[in-house]
């Protein structure tokens, strides 16, 4: 069985709270792309569950990535025999992409088939909870409104159809506890929901992922790409979740000039443009 487990951007990000518990709750729309690792899980040779990485090198020992974290928490609630899993690194980390948590969500969802569990998305969700906050929304795979610490989802009509995608991430990256340390929580100048039903034209100084305000002080290099995402004809640009990636949303009658564009502004920068899948 391969998969391809896609990353996903955040369409606005409102750091509405801060809870009892140290989290904060969140306002924000995830949307699916079509940026994937690629996932191969196969029937074990040697009778014990393994892991391989290959690809961008990823910084985790293999008992803790959240693929075999995902192996680990389905065999202690469904009869699962053992596999072996093969997972090619192809999104970066430390982008806000959600690449692991896309990672261990496709697991669940190929190890429920491999082994004709049955388990509903909505069970299958309920685990993967466990594995991280976003991870839930890669069960759905569709764009989804993002409430609580970004567990809570609900169906979003948000759509790109129509519209290209173009995503760098910039060498530097940034850790979720650096982010969350600089946000000031309160409720955003303009309500999400109503911003995103309007035209993505119309986005600009909207919907806004309010990580940036303290990020891109201290990381000028993700601000420059944001800014170069307007200057090469964005209609729309944001950091993804707490960085670093930065998106830009084009027209598709950029098409034949963007990759070019992309190539010479970001050369040797991790970066995807492509087609919305929604």
């Amino acid at each position: 069985m391969i998969l391809f487990p896609n990353a996903k951007i955040n369409i606005g990000l409102n750091i509405l709270e801060r809870r009892p518990d140290g989290y904060h709750n969140l306002s924000t729309v995830f949307y699916p792309v079509g940026w994937c690792d690629v996932l191969e899980i196969v029937p074990s040779k040697s009778g014990a569950t393994t892991l391989t990485v290959s690809g961008r090198a990823v910084d985790c020992p293999t008992e803790k990535n959240l693929v075999m974290k995902a192996y680990r928490m389905l065999s202690a609630v469904a009869s699962i025999g053992p596999v072996d899993m093969y997972l090619h690194k192809v999104i970066p980390d430390g982008a806000g992409l959600g690449g692991g948590s896309a990672d261990a969500a496709f697991a669940l969802k190929g190890l429920n088939d491999m082994f004709g569990l049955g388990l509903t998305d909505a069970r299958l969700a309920e685990i993967a909870v466990g594995i991280g906050a976003d991870c839930p929304f890669f069960i759905y795979d569709r764009p989804m409104e993002a409430a609580g610490i970004g567990d809570i989802l609900t169906s979003s009509a948000v759509s790109l159809e129509g519209y290209l995608i173009a995503i760098v991430k910039p060498e530097e990256s940034v850790s979720t506890k650096e982010a969350y340390s600089g946000v000031h929580p309160g409720l955003p100048d303009f309500e999400l929901r109503e911003s995103v039903s309007g035209p993505v034209d119309d986005w600009r100084g909207k919907v806004v992922n309010d990580f940036e305000r303290s990020i891109f002080p201290s990381h000028p290099a993700i601000s420059d790409v944001k800014s170069k995402m307007y200057s090469l004809g964005a209609v729309y640009a944001s950091m993804s979740g707490s960085g670093a990636a930065v998106y830009g949303i084009f027209r598709e009658s950029d098409a034949d000039s963007l990759s070019a564009l992309l190539s010479r502004e970001f050369c040797g920068l991790a970066s995807w443009c492509g087609p919305a899948l929604y």
